[in-house]
């Protein structure tokens, strides 16, 4: 998989290995027709002779720019003849052999024209676990040897997701995932095309689908929506996108906040929109937002069959409207931070054995945190999640402020009493101590003054 670049050690001329590749390749075509006696191919040794020729002349008499050019038409000749036969090379040649193809390729002027039909002959056969491997491992030498900078390696990071797709090995889009966090500054760094970049996204959120990794999926969507320009937000694309995204965050088991689809132009164009179906998606979500249980059964008595018919499981977003209900009256119990069994019941529609049950799930989902209490048939909220936040949510956050602020007065007014009490006693016990040192000194003076008059009277 692609990581920091690296730099291929290969040890020899450009002439000697040229030769070693051809002699290489014409082995390996030799076996392929070796049951055939009819065939009898031009070698690939013979079709370089010339411009390799060329090459060592230019070389000899000391002209850089022939050496350049001759250098360009041996590699004409050579990539395209070894990108058809290399991958019939045994296993444990096979990254060798395109390792050295790589290599030749790299100081030329034209890499991008030698490396089209390198990475297509590597992508060719790659749908076996064998060779998806082999093919990622060459692939992912080329995309390191390149600058980070160079654009080519949006087409060969192509050709990576190529073999990831067609591959039937399991865990291959877990070996591509440590990497496409660096894919924004990749993109970034080749001066990708908008059009380009959302391409990329998508196909990439195709491969996360088809491996089972929805929130990955789920990620490069709105990645792909992120990139459609504010003049195109109603286009059929982006409005397909934008119901598309919808959809997987509303039947995710694990997507509760529907800020990153609300904030996007081309969701919010869906309002609008002519299509009766995407404005009815967006009226699903703004319910998914901020709205209730009832909303959702009022909106489905409504809408008769849209949900059947748009191929969502009821009982799944049922499920979720009453675990984000939960979340809503729990925020909305202001002070008292309690929310009683039957309330809860009431609200989510279900029986009040099953309370607990609910609340243990709309824990479990993060939504909120607190306690059951049984014996006072109470939940008792420490936290809660706010689904939206407008002003009715900063009135409550200042009333709650309020009641910390007078509570706090009080502790001070407390601590005031008790520090001035405090102060106070240790007061009084200066001043006692003060007096019994001042009495017991009194005494001790008037008996020195006793004892010099009867001295004084001798």
């Amino acid at each position: 998989m692609p990581a920091p670049s690296t730099t291929l050690l290969v040890e020899g001329n450009f002439p000697d290995l040229i030769n070693e590749l051809v002699e290489y390749v014409d082995n390996l075509k030799k076996n392929q027709n070796q049951n055939n006696e009819e065939s009898a191919p031009s070698t690939l040794k013979s079709d370089v002779e010339g411009p390799l020729g060329q090459y060592t002349q230019a070389e000899e008499a000391g002209d850089q720019a022939k050496v350049l050019n001759a250098r360009e038409d041996v590699l004409k000749v050579i990539v395209p003849a070894a990108s058809n036969v290399l991958n019939t090379a045994p296993e444990r040649e096979f990254v060798a052999a395109y390792n050295l193809v790589i290599h030749l390729i790299q100081p030329s002027a034209s890499v991008s024209t030698h490396l089209q039909p390198l990475c297509a002959s590597v992508t060719r056969d790659a749908s076996s676990p064998t060779k998806a491997g082999l093919a990622l491992t060459v692939l992912s030498t080329v995309f390191n040897t390149l600058a980070t900078d160079d654009s080519i390696r949006y087409p060969v990071f192509n050709a990576i997701l190529d073999v990831i797709s067609r591959s039937s090995a399991s865990g291959s889009f877990d070996a591509l995932r440590p990497q496409l966090k660096h894919l924004e500054s990749w993109l970034s760094q080749w001066n990708t095309p908008a059009p380009q970049a959302r391409k990329l996204y998508l196909r990439i959120a195709s491969i996360a689908t088809e491996a089972g990794e929805n929130e990955d999926a789920y990620e490069f969507l709105i990645r792909a929506l992120r990139t459609i320009p504010s003049e195109e937000v109603s286009s059929k694309e982006a409005r397909d996108l934008s119901i598309d995204a919808l959809k997987a965050a509303l039947v995710s088991s694990t997507h509760f906040d529907f800020e990153d689809l609300t904030s996007l132009d081309s969701v919010q164009a869906l309002r609008n929109s002519d299509d009766s179906a995407a404005s009815t998606f967006f009226e699903l979500l703004e319910i998914f937002t901020s709205q209730l249980l009832e909303d959702y059964v009022a909106f489905k008595s409504e809408h008769n069959n849209f949900i059947s018919e748009q191929s969502l499981d009821d009982a799944a977003l049922t499920r979720k409207m009453r675990l984000l209900t939960l979340a809503s009256i729990a925020s909305s119990t202001g002070q008292s931070r309690s929310l009683p069994y039957s309330n809860i019941a009431s609200s989510l529609k279900i029986d009040a054995d099953d309370v607990e049950m609910w609340v243990i799930d709309v824990i479990r989902a993060g939504l909120v945190e607190g306690k059951l209490s049984q014996q006072k048939q109470m939940f008792l909220i420490h936290r809660s999640t706010y689904r939206v936040f407008g002003d009715q949510q900063w009135r409550e956050v200042a009333g709650r402020l309020d009641m910390w602020r007078s509570s706090l007065i009080g502790v001070l007014g407390v601590i005031r009493q008790e520090k001035a009490g405090l102060i106070a006693q240790k007061e009084r016990e200066l001043r006692e101590v003060e007096a019994k040192v001042n009495g017991s000194g009194g005494g001790y003076r008037r008996n020195q003054q006793r004892e010099a008059i009867d001295v004084g009277l001798d």
